[in-house]
């Protein structure tokens, strides 16, 4: 009974297994995604969302580039300033603050030109400068942190009024199979991904350019600090 039962249960086997490679053989061959074909299918919304993509990758790269330019500074400069001032030589360290091109060498500078009046007065020259040139760095940013925003709601937008004429155009034609449903569904839906894609990236820029910002404005209030505790040293 044992060998009977083994016997067809392999056949079994086989036949699901013949069947199954058949299926396969006579299948069509699974279309590939084009992104390109893909993204025009997402319709007229796809317009102001590549608009928005390019102006944040605009945004992006000008304010990097800018920033990482006035971020540079040389570690050895508050050494240097630091052995002008105590050797009483304020007229040097100004030079060499006011020929250095970077926000830590204009507070500095600033600084320098309060010398002999009091410390709080200076402190808040410095600071007024360092206030200004973290504004220098931050024009345009809030730009990225708008398109955050307002991306993934375009990208809604174009769905929402996709799905309102695909339903309209089932309503009009009575045609609603599966296939045409599932087709405009997942074509609307690309306006949303692409929304939430930009806003997501839009983001990303945003935080990291800022994150540089905050560094720098590090090096700003450090070297304001040095400085105070130069003026208190005794000169030689």
């Amino acid at each position: 009974m044992t060998p009977i039962l083994l016997q067809l249960t392999g056949d079994s086997v086989r036949k699901i297994t013949d069947s199954l490679a058949h299926a396969q053989a006579t299948a069509a061959p699974a279309q590939t995604m084009n992104v390109i074909d893909l993204l025009i299918k997402g319709g007229w919304m796809m317009v102001p969302l590549g608009l928005l993509s390019l102006i944040a990758v605009f945004v992006f790269f000008e304010r990097y580039f800018y920033i990482r330019k006035v971020s540079k500074s040389d570690d050895n400069f508050m050494n240097i300033i630091r052995d002008h001032i105590i050797n009483g030589n304020v007229q040097a360290a100004r030079s060499l603050a006011k020929n250095t091109a970077n926000p830590v060498a204009r507070v500095i500078d600033k600084g320098i030109q309060r010398i002999g009046k009091p410390i709080d007065a200076i402190e808040n020259s410095m600071e007024n400068i360092g206030n200004l040139e973290i504004y220098k760095m931050e024009q345009n940013l809030g730009i990225l942190s708008v398109i955050a925003r307002i991306a993934p709601m375009f990208g809604f937008l174009g769905t929402i009024v996709g799905m309102i004429q695909l339903f309209y155009e089932i309503t009009s034609t009575g045609v609603y199979d599966l296939t045409t449903i599932a087709g405009g569904i997942y074509v609307k839906m690309i306006t949303s991904a692409s929304g939430l894609i930009i806003g997501l990236l839009a983001f990303v820029g945003y935080s990291f350019l800022h994150t540089q910002i905050d560094k720098c404005a590090n090096k700003m209030e450090r070297a304001s600090s040095d400085f105070i505790d130069i003026l208190q040293e005794p000169t030689r």
